[in-house]
């Protein structure tokens, strides 16, 4: 498993389908701020609550120069359900083999009720105009996690 990303690392570059069916790729954000974020599963309890917590603070993301996207190991299909019932206006984007999370170390071990897995670890991962990462945060929590990530980009709530 490659190592967590820290600031100053080049974000690995991707190219997967949205929930459009359009590829997508971290060229398409050079220039701007991007907000990264990786996600177990989409319309589940916890995701949809901070994908609708991220939706709820685009505006606020955008005003201040950043751009978000979503990436789940969901195929193209559920990613398109999941944004329309939840009017998400982001990309979602669907690495249905994993790669992607893993250059971003978002794919390892993780344990649940005392028995261990390989699964999707949420992260967040916010790459500069340059593509350089300026922050990354593993084994985030959905609920409180765009509000903590506002506060951690300065970002006024």
């Amino acid at each position: 498993m490659p190592e967590r990303l820290v600031p100053g690392d080049t974000a690995p570059d991707f190219h997967l389908l949205d929930s459009a069916g359009r590829e997508v790729g971290l060229k398409d954000f050079r220039g701007r701020e991007t907000v990264v974020y990786f996600y177990p599963a989409a319309a589940t309890p916890g995701c949809t609550k901070q994908a609708c917590d991220f939706r709820d603070s685009l505006a606020a993301l955008q005003a201040a120069g950043y751009d978000v996207v979503g990436i789940s190991p969901d195929p193209v299909e559920k990613l398109a359900k999941f944004a329309a019932a939840e009017e998400l206006s982001f990309p979602l984007l669907s690495d249905p083999d994993h790669a992607v999370a893993e250059e971003y170390a978002a794919w390892g071990e993780k344990k649940n009720y005392g028995r261990s897995y390989e699964g999707l670890i949420r992260s967040t991962v916010v790459v500069g105009p340059d593509g350089k990462v300026t922050m990354a945060q593993y084994n985030v929590r959905a609920t409180g996690h765009v509000a903590k990530l506002r506060r951690d980009l300065k970002i006024d709530a």
